[in-house]
Parts: C-alpha cells; sequence; structure tokens
C-alpha cells in the first residue's frame, strides 16, 4: 500500500472524476507536487487501448477480452506513470484503477472474482492504493444525469440499469471487505459540500497541512 496513492471510484456519472480533478486543483494550489491519471488512458498505448475499450462498434467485444484490454492498459501506465511518480515522493490521484475491473468485469459481466483480482495484481504488481473514495450513486439517478448532460453513450454507458446495479452492488461489498481503505461518499450531496468531505479526510489521511 502507498501512502501517496489514492484512487476515485463509482459508476459512470457518480461524480468521481469533477471530484478527483476538483481535489488535485486543490492539492495544487496548496503547493503539493500531483500527478492525475485516468483509467483506462494516461498513455500512448493506454489511450490507444482506450479508443478500442469503449468504441460503440465493438459491442461483439467478449468480457474476457474486456478485462484483458484494461489490463494490459492499466499494467502500462502503473509502469510508465504512476511508480515513477511516486518514487518522485508526488502524489498521485487516479480517476479508477484496479477496483474497477472488479467491479465491472468481475461483478458486472459475472467473470470469475478470483481470476480478476489475480490479473489485477499481476498487472499492478501488487501497487494498492492508501484511499480509494467510492462516490456511490443509485444507476437511475446517474442516468438522469447523463440525459440531462447530453452525452453521448459509449460502448459501457450503454449498458442497462441492471448491470449498473450489480457493478454499484459489487463497490459497495468490496468497500465492506476494506474498511481501511474504502471511503464511501454519498454521491447525491452537492459537488461542493462532496469536495470539502473529501479534502478533510484527504489531508488526515496524507497528514498534510490544510492549505485552504
Amino acid at each position: 500500500m502507498n501512502a501517496q496513492f489514492l484512487t476515485f471510484e463509482g459508476i459512470d456519472f457518480s461524480g468521481k472524476t469533477t471530484q478527483a480533478l476538483k481535489l488535485v486543483e486543490r492539492l495544487k494550489a496548496g503547493g503539493h507536487e500531483v500527478v492525475y491519471v485516468r483509467e483506462p488512458g494516461g498513455t500512448k498505448i493506454s489511450e490507444a487501448i482506450r479508443t478500442i475499450l469503449l468504441d460503440v462498434s465493438h459491442a461483439e467485444m467478449h468480457a474476457r477480452t474486456e478485462l484483458f484490454l484494461y489490463s494490459a492498459a492499466r499494467a502500462q501506465i502503473v509502469e510508465q506513470v504512476i511508480r515513477p511518480a511516486l518514487q518522485q515522493n508526488r502524489i498521485v490521484v487516479c480517476d479508477r484503477y484496479a477496483d474497477s475491473s472488479t467491479a465491472y468485469q468481475g461483478y458486472g459481466r459475472g467473470l470469475d472474482l478470483q481470476m480478476v483480482l489475480t490479473l489485477n495484481q499481476y498487472a499492478t504488481r501488487r501497487l494498492v492504493p492508501r484511499l480509494t473514495v467510492l462516490l456511490d450513486l443509485p444507476p437511475e439517478l446517474a442516468s438522469e444525469r447523463r440525459r440531462l448532460a447530453g452525452k453521448e453513450k459509449d460502448r459501457l454507458e450503454s449498458e442497462e440499469r441492471a448491470f449498473y446495479q450489480r457493478v454499484r452492488n459489487g463497490y459497495l461489498e468490496m468497500a465492506q471487505k476494506e474498511p481501511n481503505r474504502f471511503w464511501v461518499v454519498d454521491g447525491t450531496s452537492s459537488p461542493e459540500v462532496i469536495h470539502q468531505m473529501i479534502w478533510e479526510r484527504v489531508t488526515r489521511v496524507l497528514r498534510l497541512e490544510d492549505s485552504r
């Protein structure tokens, strides 16, 4: 477990990207060296894999293929970006990480959970975040947010609501199993309230001076 490594998780439109970026901005404003990355993506190879994964024309993609592609993108960004940044004592904030594969491909797609976990460990060389912020939101509210945003659905976002309910349940089950790492946040609260809660938690976990 790395003390400077933070991840954000949640179903699509839970608000995790907004909160990750708000945290990064505030950390940088406080003079901290921060590296922000997203999954899948963050490197030339990982971004190319992202394009394949999210392309709506790839509807026939098998769940195992999906899992291996996410793992490949993750292995690349861990070795090329995340580990070097941590070795330089920078704070790394990651929008999605290995838990996304457990939730989406494990719980959501129904792949063997132990196999998913083993592949996650191999791809990351057992690099585990110090804190994982889980933005919890019911799928119906996430769907409404997507509608209001007018965003075109990618391949994964085109899944039925039952899929996202399984993913959400998976996330909550993981949080129960690892309460020292996961921190569940009510995603229905206002972005400002959520950000302040996250900021206070992060400053405690990382033992940072609260430069408001």
